[in-house]
Formats: C-alpha cells, structure tokens, sequence
C-alpha cells in the first residue's frame, strides 16, 4: 500500500470515528492542520529554517505581519514544540527562535508542498481563471424556480 493510500485510510478512519462519537476524537490532521494551516505559521517555519532570529529579523522578514500576529504565532508554535524561544542574559534581553528537532522534522513536508505549488499554480491560476468566468456565476432567470419541476415559485 502506498504512503498516500495508508494515509488517506487513517484519515478515513479518524473522520468516522469522529462521526460516531458524542464527543469529537481529535484528529491528528486536523490538530496539526489548526497550527500550521494558518496564514503565518508554515512562513515562520520556512524563516526559521536556515537560523536562528530575532524578532525585530523574523518581523522584517515577513513584512505583511503585525507585530501583535507575530507574537501571537511565535506564542503558539512555541507552544506546539515547533519553535524555541532562547533568551540571552543581555541587557537590554536578547530573544532568539529557532526551530526545534519537531520542527525541523516538518521541513521535508512542508518542502513537497511548496515543490507541488510551484509545479501547480499554472493549472490552479487556469483553473481560476476558467471558474470565474464560468457562466454560472451570471443567474440564467430573475425568477425563482423550484428545482424538481423547473417551474417558477411562488414569492410572497
């Protein structure tokens, strides 16, 4: 069985226990997804991924981030063990993140899924493309028609 095959067999799995149970069973995947789904955790992950920085660094780095998101994602992939917060007895303190052995064991993911979005945004840009200019976006009758009979309804 290939890896993606047994993977989407687990995942099967998880969904219908989930569906069977009063109290949901936390997915794995769905966990996971929760903290590197977001829109600035897998950008912090890949800015980690040559070396440590600071935050002033990390903030420059990723220029669309609030300082206030900065923290909150540094915050929360610390939390998950992704990342590691050091702090140099300086003054004024001196605060470095790096990835942790956890983290770094997310960059060969992380590396096949940016390798596939490169090789797919052409398709997925076309598809785009084709979708908003597809013709069933512009409504074909300004009456409101059932859907088993096709006949106008009544509106009231």
């Amino acid at each position: 069985m290939s890896t993606a095959s047994s993977a989407i067999e687990r995942f099967s799995r998880y969904q219908s226990e989930d569906a069977q149970s009063e109290q949901p069973v936390c997915c794995p995947v769905r966990d996971v997804l929760d903290r590197i789904g977001d829109k600035w955790s897998i950008l912090m992950i890949m800015t980690l991924a040559s070396r440590s920085q600071r935050f002033s660094e990390l903030h420059r780095a990723v220029r669309d981030i609030s300082k206030r998101m900065l923290t909150q994602t540094l915050r929360d992939l610390e939390r998950d063990g992704l990342i590691t917060r050091h702090v140099y007895p300086t003054t004024p303190p001196s605060v470095e993140y790096r990835l942790s052995p956890l983290g770094r064991s997310l960059l060969d993911p992380m590396a096949s899924l940016i390798v596939w979005a490169d090789r797919s945004s052409g398709e997925i840009h076309a598809a785009r493309a084709r979708f908003d200019g597809s013709p069933t976006d512009v409504p074909q009758s300004r009456a409101v028609k059932t859907r088993k009979t096709g006949v106008p309804a009544a509106t009231g």
